[in-house]
């Protein structure tokens, strides 16, 4: 492992060595469930190999794979609606190095998908 994987949570579920609920995997994609329940429908997407958001995005092919999985996912999980997100940088509440996009859906989401802090209220 490089510094940059040896602590990385999706590297270790993509090689399957810490749990995660997982929906699909293949040689080079793995699609799992998020710990967040911002929303009925969290599902993550991640390359097997670790790569940055920016990397993921430059991927061609890879891109290609992940988005048409999302997009195979969210139909399926979401069929009234579903949205395909991708966050880059701290701003954006980005908190995995590991490049991923997001499918979120399974109720109206309004806007915005708010964010719950630990008392319970919207952020």
């Amino acid at each position: 492992m490089t510094p940059d994987t040896d602590r990385c949570t999706f590297c270790e579920i993509a090689a399957a060595r810490l749990p995660a609920r997982v929906r699909y995997r293949d040689d080079e994609v793995v699609v799992f469930d998020n710990q967040l329940t911002w929303a009925p429908v969290m599902l993550l997407l991640i390359p097997r190999i670790h790569m940055t958001q920016a990397e993921l995005w430059s991927s061609g092919p890879l891109l290609s794979r992940l988005g048409a999985m999302a997009v195979r996912m969210g139909n399926e999980r979401c069929p009234n609606g579903f949205r395909i997100i991708s966050n880059f940088g701290d701003d954006a509440l980005q908190t995995q190095q590991h490049g991923h996009i997001h499918v979120v859906g399974g109720a109206p989401l309004g806007l915005y998908v708010r964010r719950e802090t630990t008392t319970g209220g919207a952020k």
